[in-house]
């Protein structure tokens, strides 16, 4: 195929970190960015941009719904949802806004990314909040009015999410980016307002990029698409997500060449690191029926939360725990175990994961999803497994607590006859779900390690002008929901590019 287009950038993948690269570098009037996107377009689609419905979008035409491997010690059934719409999993999620911790941002510093310290990061999480409307104090419903409540009287304090500097253990009600009910996603907040006034943006949506283009020098110039060959004649940067920005560097022959050999893809460069490091937030869940029906006025059904401290020596909160407005039954229904029309739910997660799995090619076709292993509770140490336990006994501590326990009926899921930690455990991992924040797949750090796949500027190793943007470069897991972070990371990218570039 013959180049069709050209432009100065290509962000490959539209979704929460790439919407925000593409709005940056397109401020500046001389050059051109072109943004390519897998799905349709969010705008002025209320099923996406209510947030409400969200829970509605997975399993969709929107939503990659990804299967995973056969866990050894976890729930094999589990999906991943992602989004396969303009806005990616901005446009697909229930809106859960936090600033990653200092201490997490730090940590990344010393894992060898320079540059991406909390004091370092700071400003760049200030843009986002320039740009994204974040509802500090949202509605909230009475069962979740409850939930408070009882981690108080649990010992709990009241705390305030997002305050700068500070993330300790507390109870609190989530802020949202959200306005007036309507999600405030990387494209409604950096693309949409832009659209018609940027003329050197072009946006494709409904464009799968099948491989990327290299030249004899290893320099990134050119995706190839269905029907067209795109160049660009600055950089590319993927921002595809933490499944397929690995798949796309494997499918154009960048990778473990031992994989690549195996699929029959032709080696380009060795990388060793490409689809390793796979790390989730995965989260027990526990169920109960609800004495009455639960009010139905909700922002988004997953309104409030708590953050405690298992072990010790954590200097921050080692399990975070939501409090859902719903039978979050999708993983215990399939297991044999009782549902109810009404009913809430708690689903204790592990912030910073141990175990570690990888995503491979299924084939060399590019419409093959990809091979995912999360590994679940494989760490040797078996933090995960202890922290999940920790959180299910957490969970039932704070039901017990009397603003809770009056609108509790039963426990549906595992129920009050699971009791012993072994039962318990086994229990939550095989129903465990995930909070859909996968990450770590193309991880940044120091040149020399040979996992490494992008330094700290975010530039893949042995490639020219191709760079990664999106939660596939987490070194180490943030302890809260990402988002904010992924968008935090399409303003450091874009700022890295204008530095070099102009």
């Amino acid at each position: 195929m013959e180049i069709h287009q050209k432009y100065d950038y290509i962000i490959v993948g539209g979704g929460t970190a790439g919407s925000v690269v593409a709005a940056r570098l397109a401020e500046n009037p001389n050059i051109t960015v072109c943004l390519i996107e897998a799905g349709p377009t969010d705008d002025g689609n209320p099923d996406i941009l209510s947030v409400k419905n969200w829970p509605n979008l997975l399993g969709t035409e929107l939503d990659f719904n990804y299967s995973i491997e056969k866990q050894a010690r976890g729930n094999s059934l589990i999906r991943h949802s992602r989004g396969r719409v303009l806005g990616g999993c901005s446009s697909h999620n229930s809106c859960i806004a936090f600033r990653a911790p200092d201490y997490d941002m730090d940590t990344w510093q010393q894992l060898g990314c320079e540059g991406w310290n909390a004091r370092e990061t700071k400003r760049y999480f200030a843009n986002v909040f320039e740009k994204v409307y974040i509802e500090k104090n949202p509605a909230i419903n009475p069962v979740s009015q409850a939930f408070l409540e009882a981690g108080q009287q649990a010992g709990f304090d009241l705390v305030t999410f997002n305050t700068e500097g500070e993330f300790r253990q507390g109870v609190g009600i989530f802020q949202l980016n959200t306005q007036n009910s309507i999600r405030q996603s990387s494209s409604q907040a950096y693309i949409h307002p832009i659209l018609s006034s940027a003329k050197n943006l072009t946006v494709l949506t409904n464009t799968i990029v099948n491989k990327l283009v290299l030249d004899e020098n290893n320099t990134a110039h050119a995706v190839e698409t269905d029907t067209a060959i795109i160049a660009a004649s600055r950089e590319i940067v993927l921002c595809c997500g933490t499944f397929d920005t690995p798949k796309l560097l494997l499918l154009s022959g960048i990778g473990p060449p031992q994989h690549l050999h195996e699929i029959g893809i032709p080696v380009e460069v060795e990388l060793a690191g490409v689809g390793e490091h796979l790390i989730d937030h995965p989260e027990g869940v526990i169920i109960w029926e609800a004495k009455q029906p639960v009010p139905a006025e909700t922002t988004q059904y997953w309104e409030v939360g708590l953050f405690s401290n298992i072990f010790p020596a954590s200097p921050i909160p080692d399990v975070m725990l939501h409090f859902g407005l719903v039978p979050f039954d999708s993983n215990t229904v399939p297991s044999g175990y009782p549902t109810a029309q009404h009913g809430f739910s708690m689903t204790p997660n592990v912030p910073r994961t141990k175990s570690e799995g990888v995503v491979r090619l299924r084939s060399a076709d590019p419409k093959d999803a990809p091979m995912i292993d999360f590994r679940y509770f494989s760490d040797q140490e078996g933090y995960d497994e202890a922290i999940l336990l920790a959180g299910m006994k957490l969970a039932r501590k704070i039901a017990n607590q009397p603003a809770l326990k009056k609108w509790i009926k039963r426990e549906l899921a595992p129920g009050i006859e699971v009791q012993n930690d072994q039962d318990l455990s086994e229990y939550a991992r095989r129903t465990a779900n995930t909070v859909y924040h996968p990450a770590g797949t193309c991880r940044m750090g120091p040149i020399h390690n040979p996992l490494t796949v992008v330094d700290a500027q975010l530039r893949v190793k042995g490639i020219n002008h191709l760079r990664v943007a999106d939660a596939s470069i987490f070194p180490s897991m943030v302890s809260v929901n990402p988002c904010i972070t992924c968008m935090m990371i399409g303003e450091k990218c874009a700022d890295l590019l204008k530095r070099v570039w102009g």
